[in-house]
């Protein structure tokens, strides 16, 4: 039974995301020979034209790794990959704990080495030929390496761990996972920036002392206490800009791309942090850890009921292995399974999301010219080639921001009321 629940999530959900696909081409590309009115007088024909491909290239890709994804899916469950690996390592590995990891550890192995042509492709064709990728053959390799080996130590050290709960603490074993979940976690936000990020790129403080007098002095007046502004290379891998908050506790830092600094004028940068200062003042980001936490209780929860049947495991194209843990098995079966099972619950998060967006521009135009925001967007919108013209129920599914049109037009409202 639970096979054809699982086998009608997973067309369902395949079925979706490839028609929520074509509205978006299809939208994009209608609207690709005509500048929106509201933007004319900023952005030429031949950059929204840019932008439409762009967005166009990046869809069919997607789509490309989407049905490849789905036939490893498939190949993993129902077609017995996964109760091969298991078999292998049981023949290979007597240590149970290590056993279950060594599984864990291959499928995700392969998962990566099955997205690695993509995520070249997309580095050196797709973002090459509209002129963002900076990042070379050496150093993609480089990176690639790097995050593998760091992304297996913290796999590691965080699937062995729940299995040790889920062998000794008996039917209280997902309270105590999800316990550790939390800790694991905080503990990586906390060090990602000190201790991770530096394994990729390069940091320095920010040297440009007007800039940073304006900063300070917008962070004295949100009430937000500063522990450092910092720049990043991001130039050496691609002509992208951003800018981020990063950490926790005492170990918090603003990091700006340094194309970024290039691209805006110190008016427009304030502007931006002053969006960002928004999510901090909204308490946004503790919202979404919040949630991110209560949504993992349940998640472990289930996990530690469907653990215990027989046909989560069979229905599943696997055969429990009689008299050894099938721990890691269930972490694997329920993990890759989860996001044809979840997807449906993307348009609330992502709506809750652009809510967000909204309350932080409206923080921002409160201690800054709204004028300086929206022309900041706008640079932003034309360097990185974003669309104007999404798709609006292709947009309601995957967007965490709210529409180029329909941003600007909130922040005109604003201008408009404090001209009054």
């Amino acid at each position: 039974m639970f096979t054809y629940l699982f086998l009608g999530f997973f067309l369902l959900d395949l079925f979706t995301r490839f028609w929520l696909a074509q509205r978006q081409i299809h939208h994009v590309m209608l609207h690709r020979s005509t500048v929106p009115e509201e933007f004319s007088s900023r952005i030429s024909l031949h950059s929204h034209q840019r932008a439409a491909d762009y967005t166009v290239a990046k869809v069919k890709l997607n789509q490309y790794e989407r049905l490849v994804d789905a036939m490893v899916l498939i190949g993993l469950t129902l077609l017995g990959g996964l109760q091969q690996l298991d078999l292998f390592w049981a023949r290979h590995i007597d240590h149970e704990i290590w056993r279950q990891i060594a599984l864990i550890l291959s499928v995700a192995g392969l998962l990566g080495l099955i997205s690695l042509p993509f995520n070249a492709w997309k580095k050196f064709r797709l973002e090459a030929h509209f002129g963002f990728n900076r990042l070379t053959p050496a150093l993609f390799v480089r990176d690639a390496l790097v995050g593998t080996l760091l992304s297996m130590v913290l796999l590691s050290a965080c699937a062995g761990a729940i299995l040790l709960f889920m062998e000794k603490t008996g039917a209280q074993w997902p309270l105590w996972a999800w316990l550790f979940w939390v800790c694991f976690n905080l503990f990586l936000i906390w060090a990602y920036p000190t201790f991770i990020a530096p394994l990729f790129n390069s940091f320095k403080p920010l040297e440009r002392d007007s800039l940073r007098d304006r900063i300070n002095a917008l962070a004295e007046r949100s009430g937000f206490k500063l522990n450092g502004l910092f720049v990043m290379d991001g130039s050496k891998r691609s002509a992208h800009g951003n800018a981020y908050f990063t950490g926790l506790g005492n170990n918090k830092r603003i990091v700006f791309f340094d194309t970024l600094l290039n691209k805006l004028d110190d008016e427009e940068i304030e502007a931006v942090l002053a969006h960002e200062l928004g999510h901090f003042k909204h308490h946004h980001i503790r919202q979404r850890l919040i949630f991110s936490f209560v949504g993992s209780l349940v998640l472990f929860i289930v996990l530690g009921w469907l653990s215990q049947k027989a046909w989560f495991y069979v229905d599943l194209g696997v055969i429990p292995q009689l008299g050894r843990a099938n721990d890691g098995m269930a972490l694997v079966l329920f993990f890759l399974c989860l996001p044809i099972f979840t997807f449906w619950v993307t348009p609330l998060t992502n709506l809750s999301s652009r809510k967000h967006e909204y309350q932080a521009d409206a923080f921002a135009a409160a201690q800054c010219p709204p004028i300086h925001l929206r022309h900041a967007l706008l640079k932003l919108y034309n360097d990185n080639a974003a669309t104007l013209t999404p798709d609006p129920l292709h947009s309601a599914f995957y967007d965490t921001h709210p529409s180029a049109l329909s941003r600007l037009q909130h922040l005109e409202r604003y201008e408009n009321q404090q001209s009054i």
